[in-house]
């Protein structure tokens, strides 16, 4: 979810002020061998590229090589509870994506506590999710859409990228809140969810812009409403999910830096201003819409809050949607 005005100004300001400090790094005995930088998905995907890059900026900022290991498997949880079990000396460092705080709602157990396991270092970056659908549906505006599914029940059905993706979570906000009867279909990833919106077979869809901007512009399927608090710059026409008149249903996936509770906040300090300062650099900057993410370099205690308000989010769309992990 994001993050009240207040929180985003003060992010505004927490990408900034560390990098008065960023040419001086806190004299510290640190790294003294290889940093292993964990990612819970297989090589790739955008969350790997994201984190090789910020890699390789680390390696080449504090003298010693950040190595990205993809630990992939039970939706992030294999990745996460080995990172959750290493030595907390900072040279484990675990680049977790948002199904960090769906997953222990939706498994009956996961190797790791969010709250315990773990010190947030930085939410690093933000992908929004996008309401589509097919063209032969007739709603021009997310409040069209729903009068059109609340007057035809059972007759609509939404794609996602897989059971307890934030994709599905969305959808199942949407339901639950509206009290609509619609069908959820999932999908094994983004990509064949929005194939499915395009050939009209599912006729709704939520995935990330990234997944589905090519066909957005091409025209094949039509956006609705993205489901941030603001408007994205890759569809500054399609309004937010807030301004279409629902702002309960809001969502951003995310990739954060996290630690193994423990670890020294002297690292954290300088993990965190290392990292904020790379998300500014010029050529990451650059990158990063490619990649169809947004800047936030959060702080420690920001991102603490996100967690902890995530994860009650979900939790409670998952025990009243009575999702089970498949």
């Amino acid at each position: 979810m994001t993050l009240p005005r207040r929180q985003l100004i003060g992010l505004a300001g927490a990408a900034i002020l560390p990098l008065r400090a960023w040419s001086q790094p806190l004299q510290l005995n640190y790294p003294t061998r290889p940093v292993r930088v964990i990612v819970t998905f297989a090589p790739g995907g955008t969350v790997d590229v994201f984190t090789r890059i910020v890699a390789q900026k680390l390696s080449e900022r504090l003298g010693k090589q950040f190595y990205v290991e993809n630990v992939a498997g039970a939706t992030g949880n294999i990745g996460t509870g080995q990172a959750a079990k290493a030595v907390p000396d900072g040279h484990t460092i675990l680049f977790a994506f948002s199904s960090f705080v769906v997953n222990p709602s939706l498994f009956a157990q996961v190797p790791y506590d969010p709250s315990k396991s773990f010190e947030p270092v930085t939410l690093a970056v933000a992908s929004t999710h996008v309401l589509t659908v097919n063209p032969s549906v007739p709603a021009k505006t997310m409040k069209d859409l729903v009068d059109l599914v609340r007057a035809n029940p059972g007759k609509y059905s939404f794609a996602s990228g897989g059971t307890g993706t934030q994709a599905h979570l969305l959808g199942e906000q949407l339901r639950l809140s509206r009290a609509l009867d619609l069908v959820h279909v999932p999908f094994n990833g983004a990509g064949p969810a929005v194939a499915s919106v395009v050939a009209g077979h599912t006729p709704i869809g939520f995935s990330t812009l990234a997944s589905a901007a090519t066909q957005i512009q091409a025209g094949q399927i039509h956006a609705l409403a993205v489901t941030s608090r603001v408007r994205s710059q890759w569809l500054s026409d399609v309004p937010t999910t807030a301004e279409a008149g629902y702002p309960d249903i809001e969502g951003d996936g995310w990739v954060g830096a996290l630690v193994p509770a423990g670890t020294p906040k002297e690292i954290i300090t300088l993990l965190h201003d290392e990292i904020v300062g790379i998300i500014a650099m010029p050529d990451v900057k650059e990158r990063l819409p490619t990649l169809g993410f947004d800047p936030v370099a959060s702080t420690p205690d920001e991102f603490a809050n996100r967690i902890r308000f995530e994860l009650d989010t979900w939790a409670r769309v998952i025990r009243a949607a009575n999702i089970k992990a498949q």
